[in-house]
């Protein structure tokens, strides 16, 4: 049982911490090599990592994506330690709306023409890009961009103060959540089981007084019985 509850709890934080790292921002630091517009047929497997067609648009099964190809720069620990080497990186570029996650991305024209004039630098303008999600290759799955800025030089350090505070917060939320059920718990939850231990007691004790009484009843006819086979 001891064994069950450890891996309950472990899926539990996967499965909680997958969803944070997928859904939150994360910053890369890049070179914006080129821009593509391509056709995309969605199956029942991916069309869950991507967002919606453009505000304004119908959705269909099949739209066209806009794709922005970089070099990004490697890192360690989630991106907090940079290393020296490069790696390919897709990201896709398309609107949130109001739906989620709730980035109320709507300018993904802008963000393209941004990432295009980068491109056309011929790759020497480092830039830091904003996104969330993965890129799952053999899923043709894409992180999707919601920003980009151009940056002096690789070494800029990016701190996610967003996500500093959302832990922050979220830990403050749990806290507070917890003060509450143990308040709603002493107060409202505890004296209900008191009374109602009370009266299972009394109930017991009706029980126990009940039986006693039988046995009593049960014993004079079994002696009066008695009486009668010594006849």
């Amino acid at each position: 049982m001891r064994k069950f509850k450890i891996t309950v709890k472990v899926l539990l934080f996967l499965l909680v911490g997958g969803f944070f790292h997928y859904v939150l921002p994360q910053h890369d630091i890049v070179r914006v090599t080129s821009t593509e517009v391509i056709r995309a047929d969605f199956n029942w497997y991916n069309r869950l990592f991507y967002a919606q067609a453009d505000s304004g648009n119908a959705e269909l099964t099949t739209r066209d994506i806009r794709l922005i190809y970089t070099e990004k720069k490697k890192t360690w620990l989630l991106g907090f330690v940079p290393r020296d080497a490069t790696e390919i990186m897709v990201y896709r570029n398309e609107d949130t709306g109001w739906i989620w996650p709730p980035y109320f991305k709507f300018d993904s024209s802008d963000l393209q023409a941004e990432a295009a004039a980068l491109a056309s630098r011929g790759g020497e303008q480092w830039a830091v890009i904003t996104h969330y999600g993965w890129r799952i290759k053999f899923m043709s799955v894409y992180p999707n961009a919601v920003g980009i800025r151009a940056v002096d030089s690789p070494d800029v350090i990016i701190i996610p103060w967003f996500n500093i505070f959302f832990f922050i917060f979220l830990f403050i939320a749990w806290r507070f959540i917890v003060a509450m059920w143990r308040q709603f718990r002493e107060r409202s939850v505890d004296p209900l089981l008191e009374d109602a231990g009370e009266v299972w007691d009394k109930v017991d004790d009706h029980a126990d007084a009940a039986s006693e009484k039988a046995r009593g009843i049960w014993g004079r006819f079994m002696a009066w019985l008695a009486t009668w086979r010594k006849k």
